[in-house]
C-alpha cells in the first residue's frame, strides 16, 4: 500500500508514533540522556524539513532509525564531545537483574547495542534490522550473535539470551 506522507498532520502522527522508539534508541548509543535529547530533536528536525515522499510508514520507522543510529555515531566525533567527560547517571531498577542487563548492554560496542535493542526492546526481526541499518541479513544475525557472546559472559552465563 502506498501512501502520501507529505501531509503536516502525517509527519505530526508519525513523529508522536515513534518518539519513545526513536529516543530509546538514541539512548541507547550514546549513554547520555541529554546526547539523546539532542539526537532525537535532530531526527524529527531531519524529518520534517524533508521532502521525501516515502513509500510506506514501514519505510518512515526505517528511515528514522537508520538517521537515529547516523546522528547517534555523529555525537561521538563531535569535537565537544572529545573535550568533556560525562557524569555518572544512576538509573534504577525494580529487579538487580534488570540493572546487571542493562549496564553490561551498555558497555558493549555501538553497532553491538544497537541490533540488540532493536531486536529485543523493539520486536524487530533480523530482516527488519537488516532494512533499517543497511547491511545483510548474515551481518544482523552474526552481531547478534557476538553481542549476546559478549554479554554471556560479562553476565557470567547468570542469564539465558534467545
Amino acid at each position: 500500500m502506498v501512501s502520501d506522507f507529505k501531509t503536516r498532520e502525517s509527519k505530526e502522527e508519525l513523529t508522536k508514533k515513534y518518539f519513545p522508539m526513536i529516543y530509546k534508541l538514541a539512548l541507547n548509543q550514546t549513554k547520555n540522556r541529554e546526547n539523546a535529547d539532542d539526537v532525537v530533536q535532530e531526527v524529527f528536525l531531519r524529518y520534517i524539513q524533508k521532502d521525501i515522499d516515502f513509500q510506506s510508514e514501514e519505510h518512515v520507522k526505517a528511515w528514522l532509525i537508520r538517521v537515529a543510529i547516523n546522528c547517534s555515531k555523529n555525537v561521538f566525533t563531535n569535537s565537544w564531545f572529545k573535550k568533556t567527560e560525562g557524569l555518572s547517571e544512576e538509573i534504577s531498577f525494580e529487579t538487580p537483574e534488570r540493572s546487571d542487563v542493562y549496564y553490561a548492554t551498555l558497555e558493549l560496542p555501538q553497532k553491538y547495542r544497537a541490533v540488540i535493542h532493536l531486536f529485543y526492546y523493539e520486536d524487530m526481526s533480523v530482516a527488519e534490522i537488516s532494512k533499517c541499518i543497511g547491511v545483510k541479513e548474515a551481518t544482523v544475525k552474526s552481531q547478534l550473535h557476538r553481542a549476546r557472546e559478549m554479554l554471556r559472559t560479562k553476565l557470567k552465563g547468570g542469564y539465558d539470551f534467545v
